[in-house]
């Protein structure tokens, strides 16, 4: 495997950094510290190169065993279930893929999701094991994502985003605030919620900036412009929130919904609707605007 090929299969591959133990191989190593996953599947992703060791090399079932050894292995997920919903590519050449997100599908593996996310489903598309997404959206979140597809321009997109020259702009359909006045800006310091997974407003300094608009009036629900000027988890559904105009459909806010099944047909209404920005490799002015509507 040449040096760029690994660093595209690096890009999607687990790490491990193998602990202090009295393993003779790597395989005892992998068996006991990941105990769910048994000696046969081990074998098995062997077998197939799904393990790789520091330079990116497929490893032998008796590697032997060395404290701190770099192990890079392949996630898998038996009888992955399907997620029903399709993406679509706006946008691809050389250094760049704009892809149109459905809502429920991942950005990336996570969780019980592996290849069923949107950048595996794009590198069998596209043929391109360079693929990485530039930023994220959550799975619940229809809209756009950025992909760089070149390693030699990755980092020039990169910078992109944490120097704030992309112009965001979400849709959300939410219950109506007659009470507030729009445009406005919302600003506060989010911090780690509970459960784990969510997102809360806290004491501080502010870490988040949202400025607000009101796009369409439909009784008492309201199509809201969001146009984040930072980019923090679940910044959109927690600033919503605390509007008093929770997200229409949002399972985690105002309150987590426990053992909510995907419902493709009532899903989060909030949409990565449009992306701006000047391109760092070409000059040009970029504009890309989702295909997904938010249905009322």
């Amino acid at each position: 495997m040449s040096g760029s090929s690994f660093s595209a299969a690096q890009q999607q591959a687990s790490t491990l950094y193998l602990p202090p133990g009295a393993w003779q191989t790597v395989l005892e190593c992998l068996c006991e510290h990941f105990s769910a996953i048994s000696r046969e599947q081990w074998l098995d992703r062997i077998a197939r190169g799904r393990v790789l060791d520091g330079e990116g090399k497929a490893i032998r079932a008796d590697l032997p065993y060395r404290e701190g050894l770099r192990i890079h292995y392949f996630r898998e997920v038996p009888d992955e279930k399907p997620i029903p919903v399709l993406e679509s590519i706006l946008h691809a050449d050389e250094h760049l893929v704009v892809a149109d997100k459905p809502h429920y599908l991942p950005v990336t593996p996570a969780g019980q999701y592996v290849e069923q996310t949107l950048l595996r489903r794009l590198i069998r598309r596209l043929d391109n094991p360079h693929l990485v997404p530039l930023h994220r959206i959550d799975r619940h979140t229809a809209g756009l994502v950025l992909f760089s597809a070149n390693p030699k321009t990755r980092s020039i997109y990169q910078s992109l985003f944490p120097t704030r020259q992309i112009e965001k702009c979400y849709q959300a359909i939410a219950p109506a605030l007659p009470g507030l006045s729009f445009p406005r800006v919302h600003e506060s310091r989010l911090i780690d919620g509970e459960p784990f997974f969510r997102m809360q407003e806290g004491p501080g300094a502010p870490n988040t900036e949202t400025a607000i608009d009101v796009l369409e009036k439909n009784g008492d629900l309201w199509r809201y412009g969001l146009y984040p000027v930072t980019g923090k988890k679940h910044q959109l559904r927690v600033h919503m929130n605390a509007l008093g105009a929770p997200i229409c459909n949002d399972p985690f806010y105002p309150d987590v919904i426990r053992d909510a099944q995907d419902d493709y047909s009532n899903p989060l209404k909030l949409l990565a609707q449009g992306l701006r920005f000047i391109d760092p490799v070409t000059h040009q002015d970029r504009i890309f605007e989702s295909n997904i509507t938010l249905q009322w």
